[in-house]
């Protein structure tokens, strides 16, 4: 009788440790994400599983070129993942085949180097953030519906960003998608 009263303990003991664990990195921490859809075609394909680090905004300011998680400003029920174009302040102006950023830096504006898109931008829009706004584009700018279409991104639906892509097992990788922001330096 004593060997079962100890395995119940031991289960519960068990749950409750795991409980103690998991909820709080679950909320807090990092959350898986499963992409859906092309818009971030090649760098992220459809299906992947990522894991979602929520910690690191909470200490820094996300930077251009970043791949953000966010919730979707129309529908806040719903997550996207877009690749982070314009910072608050800064006029960002998308021509068919380019993205020029206005700012205090480039009162002239600078043109964006953006090696990681695979198919041209479409559209022509300016558009001037406010203090608490970003714009996203996906990397597969023909299919992704992003701040060209529904405007900024507020910061407060910032949700993350991905630290580990685990599934597929042939494209695992740590920070998926990050390129050095000198990488992007935009040029005149």
């Amino acid at each position: 009788m004593e060997k079962k009263n100890s395995f119940w303990k031991e289960l519960v003991s068990y749950a409750l440790f795991a409980f103690v664990i998991v909820v709080p990195v679950r909320l807090w921490i990092a959350q898986p994400f499963v992409v859906n859809g092309a818009s971030m075609d090649t760098t992220f394909r459809d299906g992947e599983y990522l894991i979602v680090d929520e910690m690191t905004y909470r200490f820094r300011e996300p930077e251009r070129g970043d791949v953000l998680i966010f919730k979707y400003p129309q529908d806040t029920s719903k997550y996207f993942i877009k690749r982070l174009i314009g910072l608050p302040g800064e006029t960002v102006d998308v021509k068919s085949d380019s993205v020029t950023i206005i700012n205090k830096e480039h009162p002239e504006g600078i043109l964006l180097n953006e090696p990681y898109i695979h198919s041209r931008t479409f559209g022509n829009l300016r558009i001037t953030l406010s203090p608490d706004e970003y714009f996203v584009m996906g990397d597969n700018r023909l299919v992704s519906s992003d701040s060209r279409i529904w405007g900024p991104l507020p910061k407060s639906d910032i949700v993350g960003r991905p630290i580990v892509r685990l599934l597929p097992f042939n494209r695992v990788d740590y920070l998926p998608g990050e390129v050095a922001s000198s990488t992007i330096a935009a040029h005149k």
